[in-house]
């Protein structure tokens, strides 16, 4: 390949993938230190250096229906990937997450002679099987984060590798238990439950209602500390605009502390789940959508679990609350079963523990490097292959 330069395009629509992606382009980097990375970017892959041609910011949207509504801006967004690539011609695709979106992009990819790898498997296993075959036609390797997705998309002919949760290597509290407290006043002797209620606007508002509920019950019987870390994509007013007179304490940030130094958090099904099990912080898990999206995803869900705790352990390690079961006094009341139960405490944190241990890196090796070294092998591969 001798002088030429290489052109990597790096794609993230979330929060998580913008942050696992750019963990990738920092060791292709090292591989490559002249390397040019161009993109669909969050803060994280710009820090990273990748020149933002398409904004992530523009594609955080959940749910089934409610991509609907934002489909011209998303549709702009897909041009402008797809007219940088054309102009460019990269020599290799990562795509992150963001099916609906990513697919889409892989197809036009492929079709073109791009490779495209694409790292945080759909859960396809879930629900829309048809993406399989998508994936199947259009993917020279899946990067997997989960351990039990390799086996599945492999035996479905999809060329997939599990390489570890990025995660698991990079959750941990900042502060001590007692500087935590400290910074946001909290009351030395008083449990802590930490309130968790999404990271995004929509589910957040969705979920608030029951929350609230479900704290001022627990706070009635028993004295407390309640945090709420606002995440960067809702900010701190989202919340306190509408916590009102509740004894809800919302902050900036500082997640990976509420959950490491909570006796309990109240937690959205999502990677904030996953996040909680790799802190070993016991938890009670929901979710809630619009009801058309629910009564879609009925139908062509086919899992035993919705929260990817309960998925990786393979049982129901943390209780789930799902649509019309997520109510202020179910959340109270296991609540107040956890909190209240040494055993039922001690058994969870076991269950925690196993899913800790599972999304460990294979071989020691972990998933940045790993998923570069594929990267590099198949990149390096082809071109041996070309010349």
């Amino acid at each position: 390949m001798g002088g030429m330069v290489r052109k990597i395009l790096v794609s993230a629509g979330e929060a998580s993938g913008d942050l696992y992606a750019s963990l990738v382009v920092e060791e292709l980097r090292r591989i490559w230190p002249d390397c040019q990375f161009f993109g669909c970017t969050g803060s994280r892959l710009r820090a990273a250096g990748v020149e933002t041609v398409a904004d992530a910011g523009s594609l955080a949207v959940v749910g089934l229906l409610e991509v609907v509504s934002q489909i011209p801006r998303i549709y702009r967004e897909y041009r402008k990937l797809l007219r940088a690539a054309q102009e460019r011609k990269p020599d290799l695709a990562l795509l992150t997450d963001s099916p609906d979106f990513h697919l889409r992009v892989a197809r036009k990819l492929h079709g073109s002679g791009v490779p495209v790898i694409y790292l945080v498997a759909p859960q396809a296993w879930a629900w829309r099987q048809g993406r399989v075959r998508v994936m199947r036609e259009t993917l020279r390797r899946l990067l997997c984060i989960f351990p039990f997705e390799e086996e599945f998309f492999s035996r479905l002919g999809v060329p997939a590798t599990y390489i570890g949760h990025p995660l698991a290597g990079l959750v941990r509290p900042s502060l001590t238990r007692d500087e935590f407290f400290r910074k946001h006043r909290l009351a030395a002797g008083r449990p802590l439950i930490t309130v968790l209620p999404g990271s995004r606007r929509g589910e957040a508002a969705r979920h608030l209602p029951a929350l609230l509920d479900a704290v001022e019950r627990l706070y009635r019987e028993k004295a407390l500390n309640l945090v709420l870390p606002a995440a960067t994509t809702t900010g701190v007013e989202f919340f306190r605009k509408r916590i009102g007179s509740s004894p809800v304490t919302v902050i900036n940030g500082e997640s990976w502390d509420a959950m490491a130094h909570a006796d309990l958090a109240l937690a959205a099904s999502g990677t904030v789940t996953v996040e909680g099990a790799l802190l070993g912080t016991p938890m009670v898990t929901f979710y809630k959508v619009t009801v058309p999206s629910w009564v879609a995803g009925k139908l062509l869900v086919r899992v035993p679990f919705y929260s990817m705790v309960n998925l990786i352990a393979g049982r129901a390690v943390v209780p789930e609350l799902m649509q019309g079961q997520m109510t202020g006094e179910r959340i109270a009341a296991e609540a107040r079963r956890l909190l209240g139960d040494e055993g039922a405490r001690a058994e969870m944190k076991m269950g925690l523990a196993e899913v800790r241990e599972r999304l460990a890196p294979r071989a020691g090796r972990k998933p940045a490097p790993l998923a570069a070294a594929i990267i590099q092998e198949i990149l390096e591969g082809q071109v041996a292959h070309v010349s």
